[in-house]
């Protein structure tokens, strides 16, 4: 079908923020061939010279470019639908019987692995193993949080892996205890994780691989077709390559390799390796151009590193990953090697940090297209907001999270007071300083679908409507600039404009990845948004997914 001259007419053809819209676009190999007037002009041409012209009437449906997600985990989400489902658990008994039920209906599987459940349904995220045990007493039993920060674990779990009361918490890491001084089964962070994951089998790769395929179908259902992998293992390099080879890629993806501070030095010969074999790969739905560093946790375990203390921890400023120097000198070798950085950041303190280490890049390694990523920047200092754009930064943001939910006022504002918790989520400013913002979904942390997020991205409000008028309301995004920030926006941070065949824009000589939406969002009340059905998703001029 992407040989074949293909005209959708009669709708709205969203051509980007600013820009008009037409009532057509014309795709031929793969890209955009025409719009409006000339579309129609070259479409009547094509049929009189004996070319089979396929029409689509769109009866007055909206055309805009594709989607794209600037910061997720899909071979996480993918995984998730192979465990115990427990997402969807509104207590902790819903979870153990889950669990339960899986562990009876799985009973050749030597653990037992699964997520992303819900932290807030025990007081402060206190899990206890005890009740896992009650579900499995003979298996580990893995969970992690929706934050992906932290996992819940039974006792035999803790026991494979040798974790005591003796055991001292590891270099970034927590291991939480009850008050006779047992460990209680929560580990928080990448060196507490790190002990339970690296005694724990691998997954087999098939599952992998169907776990890729299902972040696909995922994706592709809500009209995205790129995807920034914001944390990448060795073995999942692995993962991605057989997919290529197999054509098992379902859509576009970037990979970013998950730098360690504790082992760096031995990592950055790697990446470079790993990049090296993608490049040689060959294949047009894969890069990995982008080296993944973390400068802090969350707020809501107290990790996220910022200026002034915790109101609910007074001398605790969070953590900082890459302590001193070290974020900074790391970020410099790596972007001497040519790779796009991209640094998750939550707090204050972390955005600095990041900010720092680029201005140090470009003072150490002189001028060059760097685009570089600070993913969440859930908290910025007044007087690093300008430097995005003053430093060449793109805000990568989750609008999802920009809402007064029961996660930022049971967990969050009460760890960053009123006055802090205000300044969260700075979307319009950030767009208004002349940063380059993109969006992202976090996925599976939260929903992969960007219509969840445009909905509050353009209205700062919960789904319930409230606080009337929207939460901090000057921080409101118009939406064809949130529109631009899910699909322009994500390719300016993908490179897509280096392509042969560029992505993001429905512009003559761009690749044709559209979708089809019901209704033109720009004319709803944004939580009517989510429930605007995707009638076609294209990729390359191919319909990969069709409602219905």
């Amino acid at each position: 079908m992407t040989n074949r001259a293909q005209l959708l007419h009669s709708g709205t053809v969203f051509t980007g923020a600013g820009s008009p819209d037409v009532d057509a676009v014309l795709l031929m190999d793969g890209r955009i061939a025409g719009l409006g007037a000339e579309a129609h002009r070259l479409a009547e041409a094509a049929t009189d010279a004996g070319s089979e012209v396929l029409r689509t009437d769109l009866a007055g449906a909206f055309v805009s470019p594709s989607f794209g997600d600037g910061h997720a985990h899909p071979l996480f989400g993918g995984l998730e639908e192979a465990g115990p489902q427990v997402r969807a658990c509104g207590s902790v008994e819903e979870i153990v019987a889950e669990v339960k039920r899986f562990a009876e209906a799985h009973p050749e599987l030597e653990w037992i692995f699964g997520a992303s459940y819900d932290g807030s349904l025990a007081p402060e995220g206190l899990f206890d193993a005890r009740w896992l045990d009650a579900a499995v007493p003979d298996r580990p039993v893995v969970l992690r949080a929706w934050d992906y920060h932290t996992v819940w674990v039974n006792s035999a779990a803790l026991a494979a892996a040798g974790i005591t009361r003796d055991t001292p918490d590891p270099e970034l890491g927590e291991i939480t205890h009850r008050e006779d001084g047992e460990p209680l089964g929560i580990l928080r962070e990448w060196g507490a994780v790190d002990l339970i994951m690296d005694v724990a089998p691998t997954r087999p790769q098939e599952e992998r691989l169907r776990a890729l395929e299902a972040a696909g179908e995922y994706y592709l259902a809500r009209g995205v077709t790129w995807v920034q992998d914001a944390w990448v293992e060795p073995g999942d390099v692995d993962t991605y390559l057989e997919a290529a080879a197999a054509d098992r890629l379902p859509l576009r993806f970037n990979l970013a390799q998950y730098a360690d501070p504790r082992k760096f030095a031995a990592q950055l010969p790697r990446f470079v390796a790993d990049r090296q074999r993608v490049q040689a790969a060959k294949h047009p739905r894969l890069t990995a151009n982008t080296i993944k560093f973390f400068a802090d946790g969350v707020v809501e375990n107290e990790t996220g590193a910022l200026l002034e203390p915790y109101c609910s921890a007074l001398h605790k400023h969070g953590m900082s990953v890459w302590p001193g120097d070290m974020l900074k000198n790391a970020v410099v070798s790596a972007d001497a090697e040519g790779f796009q950085i991209h640094v998750h950041a939550i707090g204050d303190a972390a955005v600095r940090q990041a900010l720092d280490a680029f201005e140090a890049a470009i003072e150490a390694n002189g001028p060059r297209d760097r685009r570089p990523v600070i993913a969440h920047a859930q908290l910025i200092d007044e007087a690093d907001l300008g430097r995005f754009a003053q430093l060449g930064v793109i805000p990568c943001m989750q609008p999802l999270w920009a809402q007064q939910d029961a996660l930022m006022t049971v967990l969050t504002v009460p760890r960053l007071g009123e006055e802090r918790s205000d300044r969260q989520y700075q979307l319009n400013s950030l767009q208004g300083s002349g940063a380059a913002l993109s969006f992202g979904s976090d996925w599976p942390v939260s929903s992969g679908d960007p219509r969840d997020g445009l909905a509050i991205a353009m209205s700062r409000t919960t789904t319930d409507g409230l606080p009337a008028g929207g939460w901090t309301p000057q921080e409101i995004v118009a939406p064809e600039l949130a529109l631009a920030a899910y699909t322009s926006g994500v390719a300016h941070q993908a490179f897509a404009d280096s392509l042969d065949a560029p992505w993001g824009e429905i512009s003559e000589g761009h690749a044709a990845d559209l979708i089809v939406l019901a209704r033109d969002p720009r004319e709803q009340a944004p939580h009517d948004l989510p429930a605007n059905p995707i009638l076609a998703t294209y990729l390359g001029g191919a319909v990969v997914h069709r409602q219905g």
